[in-house]
């Protein structure tokens, strides 16, 4: 067929994750990639043992080339660890997606694809290079609109993190383009990456973190305030027993958040006291957040309770606030946390709440928020309290 369709372009789309792919599909897959001034897309999502044979043969230039996806099952990636040929040429690519490959050749790579939208590097290893080799090859990329740097999460690793990131950051980088940037990886990396970073136009951050109590956040705090079209309005925490998610909308209405927090940590005390510490200094930027919400996914294990100031350091941060939302399993948590008899104390904190709505339960009585809103009425700052 490929034969006899010599003027048509090429568009080489093979997905399966599970099983053996057939001989003749993988001669017709190295046969296609054998027409480089025909393809135009190249996606390829299988086990690693079928990649490592059909990746080598993405070699040379490909004049028509604009996205390449190259994707392991979940079950394959950590140790796969392909191999791009050096000599790759796609001068323009528009769109990459690579998991678990080597980054050294990808870097040398991106030298050619000035005109890349959407990079998106997955389970890439960090003790291979230092973020000054990272930011000087993405320095040339600056079309970008899309940009996401997954590292694999490898504790063994922390010595040689610890000596990159001790290394001199010689080069800043300004994305005028980029609206999406996404990081997982270890928190002081993720600094340090942002304090030699500019994205005027910036609406979307999206970052993960492995487990950690304590963070440092000056970097990330300032790339936010500085990120004008970070707009943030609305913001929802999600606790389960594998971590912490948060979530901030532009919008009540808007269905993609403007940034995203995942982190993993399992139980609810050190998972609030991460948050309130991560937070602590974000009071600037979550000043326009009017709506917040809480969700606790409680699994087969309990939990013990959690001491109020770190809840109290948390809300601390959302001081606009006029609506709180509650759900079930959290009802306890929070309505022990808002009781006090201290009259300065209830007014300071979430000082412009004018409504507090939460999901009742079997277990519920009813009352559970009474005392903070009988304090509330007596102190002239009455909220609205509504069971769902």
């Amino acid at each position: 067929m490929l034969a006899h369709s010599s003027h048509l372009p090429i568009a080489l789309d093979y997905i399966d994750q599970n099983h053996d792919i057939a001989a003749g599909d993988e001669e017709g897959i190295m046969l296609a990639l054998q027409q480089r001034h025909r393809v135009r897309h190249i996606r390829l999502l299988m086990p690693g043992s079928h990649l490592r044979k059909l990746v080598p043969a993405i070699d040379g230039e490909f004049p028509m080339l604009e996205s390449l996806f190259v994707e392991l099952p979940e079950e394959d990636r950590y140790n796969t660890n392909l191999i791009l040929p050096k000599t790759f040429r796609p001068p323009h690519l528009c769109r990459l997606l690579l998991t678990d490959v080597d980054l050294s050749p990808v870097l040398q790579i991106l030298t050619t694809c000035v005109s890349l939208v959407t990079l998106s590097l997955h389970d890439i290893y960090p003790a291979y290079f230092s973020p000054n080799d990272l930011l000087q090859h993405l320095s040339l990329l600056s079309q970008l609109k899309s940009l996401t740097i997954n590292f694999h999460h490898d504790p063994s690793n922390a010595v040689i993190e610890r000596e990159l990131l001790g290394a001199p950051i010689m080069t800043r980088v300004t994305f005028p383009d980029l609206r999406r940037f996404l990081f997982r990886g270890a928190n002081a990396y993720l600094e340090v990456l942002l304090s030699h970073m500019t994205t005027p136009i910036l609406e979307t951050l999206v970052v993960f973190f492995p487990h950690r109590v304590m963070f440092s956040t000056a970097n990330l705090l300032q790339f936010m305030g500085t990120t004008k079209n970070l707009v943030l309005t609305t913001a929802k925490f999600k606790f389960d027993d594998t971590g912490i998610i948060v979530e901030v909308y532009p919008n009540e209405e808007a269905e993609i958040c403007a940034f995203y927090l995942d982190v993993a940590c399992r139980y609810l005390d050190e998972q609030v006291s991460s948050m309130a510490q991560l937070f602590d200094g974000f009071s600037p930027v979550f000043s326009a957040v009017e709506r917040l919400a809480f969700a606790y996914e409680k699994r087969m294990w309990a939990h013990s309770e959690v001491d109020r100031s770190p809840w109290h350091r948390l809300l601390r941060s959302f001081r606009n606030v006029k609506t709180l939302l509650v759900e079930y399993d959290l009802v306890g948590e929070l309505s022990r946390c808002l009781e006090s008899d201290d009259d300065e104390f209830v007014l300071g904190l979430l000082p412009e709440l004018k409504e507090l709505s939460y999901s009742s339960g079997g277990y519920l009585s009813g009352d559970e928020f009474n005392g903070f809103i009988n304090a509330r009425q007596v102190a002239g700052r009455p909220v609205t309290l509504v069971r769902r």
